[in-house]
């Protein structure tokens, strides 16, 4: 049964990492996680996905939601895996390879923010740090 939880977890996955190796799509959904149990994001998966849309175009945490796209997975092999993701992250039984991450970027942007906080890890095209 895929529960709100899980679908926006999903989508987070799929639309940031679809194309990504699956330890990068794992590292994706375990930022979210990490955003979770942390007192800076808000306390619900969905909550910290849409974090910031109320604030107008390209204020979201997540690029893909406030882009102005659909935002209805087109690639069903894509989306199924992205599923799958979501329920072993959620389940629990991906240890976080992020080494607790709470965000991330593509290594073709230089947010000004990376350069304030501890680079973990690189996973595909995303650069992960704490």
């Amino acid at each position: 049964m895929i529960t709100a939880t899980m679908m926006c977890l999903a989508l987070n996955i799929y639309h940031e990492a679809r194309s990504e190796p699956m330890v990068g799509q794992y590292a994706v959904a375990h930022v979210v996680l990490n955003r979770v149990q942390s007192d800076r994001f808000p306390d619900s998966v969905c909550a910290v996905v849409y974090q910031g849309y109320n604030k107008g175009m390209h204020r979201c945490q997540f690029s893909w939601f406030c882009d102005g796209q659909s935002d209805r997975p087109r690639e069903q092999v894509a989306w199924a895996r992205a599923l799958l993701v979501a329920d072993d992250v959620m389940q629990g039984d991906i240890p976080d390879p992020t080494s607790g991450s709470t965000h991330y970027h593509a290594n073709y942007v230089k947010p000004y923010w990376a350069k304030y906080l501890k680079y973990n890890v690189t996973y595909g095209s995303h650069r992960f740090y704490e």
